[in-house]
C-alpha cells in the first residue's frame, strides 16, 4: 500500500459504545479529501480499548464504507489471539493486517522475527509488521524487518519511532524485496518520503488529510513544498499525539468538521487550556 493513510479514530458515543454510523460518516469524509488508505483498529483507533468483537465490527463498518484499501490493525501479545483477530479481520474485509510487535513481556528480535513469520506464515492476508516503541517499548529493529522482508507474505511495516536514520536503514535494507516501507510519525512524514518511503499511516491525517495528502502528492515533484507543508503542521502534530493524545485528536477533529466521536474511558476529555492551545493551532492550518 502507498500514499496517505489514516489511522482511524474509533467514535464512541456519550456512554462509551462504538459509534457505527459515525464511523461510517467518518469514512466517507476522509476519501472525500483524497485519502489512499484507512487503518482501523490502530492506536489511534484505541483498539486496546477494544473487545475482540468490537474489533472485528469497526473493520466491518469501515469495509462496507470504504472504496479505498483497508490496513486492519490485528495485533495482541500471544500468537493465538493475533492469528484469530487477523482471520477475523480477513472474513470481515480487510485487505492486509497490521500487527504491532508483541508486547508486556521482554522478547529479543529473534523471538520477534518468529513471532512475524509464524502469522505470515498462517495469515490468508499480507501482514504489515509494525513497531510503535512510545506505546509498546518495544522497537523492531530494521535488520530483523529485512529479514522478514523476503517472506511472500509479508507486506511491509508501519514505522512510528521517528527515527529517521533508522526509517532509512528500513528502507536500505529491504530495497530488494517487495515490501512497502511506511513513516507512522507525522512529523517527519516529508523526510521519511525523501528516504524511500511509500507512504505514511498518520493520525495528523484524521484532522488534516487535504494536508497529508499534498504531502506525499508534492513529494516527488516539489519536495521544497512538501518540506515546507510539514513543517507547518508539525506543532499540531505533535499537539495531537504526544501532548493530548485520542482526546486531544477527537477534540481537533471536531473543532474542523470530522466525525469523530468521543473518546473511551480511562480517557478524559481535554481541559480548558488544552481545547486553547488546540485552536491556536488549527487556525495556522496552511491552504493547500
Amino acid at each position: 500500500m502507498d500514499g496517505a493513510a489514516a489511522p482511524l479514530v474509533t467514535p464512541f458515543t456519550g456512554d462509551g459504545d462504538v459509534d457505527e454510523r459515525t464511523l461510517s460518516d467518518l469514512v466517507g469524509w476522509l476519501e472525500d479529501r483524497g485519502i489512499d488508505f484507512l487503518v482501523p483498529c490502530g492506536s489511534t483507533g484505541e483498539a486496546e480499548l477494544l473487545t475482540a468483537a468490537e474489533r472485528t465490527r469497526v473493520i466491518e463498518t469501515v469495509a462496507d464504507a470504504a472504496s479505498v484499501p483497508i490496513l486492519a490493525g490485528t495485533g495482541s501479545p500471544g500468537v493465538r489471539e493475533t492469528r484469530a483477530a487477523t482471520a477475523s479481520a480477513a472474513e470481515a474485509g480487510a485487505d492486509a493486517a497490521l500487527v504491532v510487535t508483541p508486547f508486556y513481556y521482554p522478547h529479543d528480535q529473534s523471538a520477534l522475527a518468529d513471532y512475524y513469520r509464524d502469522l505470515a506464515d498462517a495469515a490468508s492476508i499480507p501482514i504489515y509488521l509494525y513497531s510503535v516503541p512510545a506505546f509498546t517499548d518495544v522497537r523492531l529493529d530494521p535488520g530483523t524487518a529485512a529479514a522478514l522482508a523476503d517472506h511472500p507474505n509479508v507486506a511491509g511495516m508501519k514505522d512510528s519511532a521517528g527515527d529517521v536514520a533508522s526509517f532509512v536503514r528500513l528502507v536500505r535494507g529491504t530495497a530488494d524485496a517487495d515490501f512497502d516501507p511506511l513513516v507512522g510519525s507525522g512529523g517527519v512524514f516529508a523526510q521519511a518520503l525523501a528516504a524511500g518511503a511509500t507512504g505514511g499511516v498518520l493520525a495528523l491525517s484524521n484532522v488534516v488529510p487535504e494536508v497529508t495528502v499534498a504531502i506525499y502528492d508534492a513529494a516527488s515533484s516539489d519536495p521544497e513544498r512538501a518540506r515546507q507543508l510539514n513543517a507547518a503542521v508539525t506543532e499540531l502534530n505533535h499537539a495531537i499525539t504526544a501532548e493530548f493524545g485520542i482526546p486531544g485528536l477527537k477534540y481537533a477533529m471536531r473543532q474542523r468538521g470530522a466525525p469523530a466521536g468521543c473518546a473511551r474511558s480511562p480517557h478524559r476529555p481535554p481541559d480548558a487550556d488544552a481545547r486553547a492551545r488546540l485552536d491556536s493551532l488549527i487556525a495556522a492550518i496552511p491552504e493547500v
